[in-house]
């Protein structure tokens, strides 16, 4: 098993985490008000993943570390047209403590850059289309079905990072960034 997490606010009740359990992918989504860090700390704990794939900056640009002159953008950044980790402040720090937290492997992944490289594919409505229309649309590639309807596009999101880990185990997933300074996987 691995999980797909669209690392969200701490409290909104917008964090989602993709899972597969044989040949379906399961979702949790965390409840308004509850501690998504916490929830997610504890079902990671529990259930043991092989690794985890999340939607959140785990390093700083290199410029804090004396390496580079940009403070705002990592290398990866700038190659994904992602947002800066800095813009993203809060979430970036909570999710670079999650990663010393727990003992297990985690990988930064963009569900957006992951829904271009389906639109190559000829996978298209992402944030067009309804996200029951668009998962639905994926299924062509993904190698598990959904368990359950999906009802929100941070379990599309949620989906994409699992499918970037998927691809990520299997060789097939590219890294861009530099390794030193953080590397987002697609």
């Amino acid at each position: 098993m691995i999980a797909g997490v669209d690392f969200g606010a701490r409290w909104a009740g917008t964090t989602v985490i993709c899972f597969d359990v044989g040949s379906q992918l399961r979702f949790l989504r965390v409840p308004q008000k509850q501690d998504a860090d916490e929830f997610l700390e504890a079902f990671l704990r529990k259930s043991q993943p092989q690794a985890v794939y999340i939607d959140a900056p785990l390093s700083l640009p290199a410029a804090y570390f004396e390496r580079g002159t940009d403070f705002l953008y990592r290398c990866c950044d700038r190659d994904l047209s992602a947002m800066s980790p800095m813009f993203l402040g809060g979430l970036t720090a909570r999710a670079m403590r999650l990663c010393r937290r727990i003992t297990l492997p985690v990988y930064e992944v963009y569900p957006h850059a992951a829904a271009r490289l389906l639109e190559e594919q000829g996978i298209a409505g992402y944030r067009s289309a309804s996200p029951p229309e668009y998962l639905a649309r994926c299924a062509r590639v993904l190698p598990c079905t959904a368990a359950e309807p999906v009802t929100s596009w941070h379990e599309v999101d949620a989906a994409l990072a699992w499918w970037s880990g998927w691809r990520h185990l299997r060789g097939e997933a590219r890294a861009f960034g530099e390794p030193s300074e953080g590397l987002i996987w697609v």
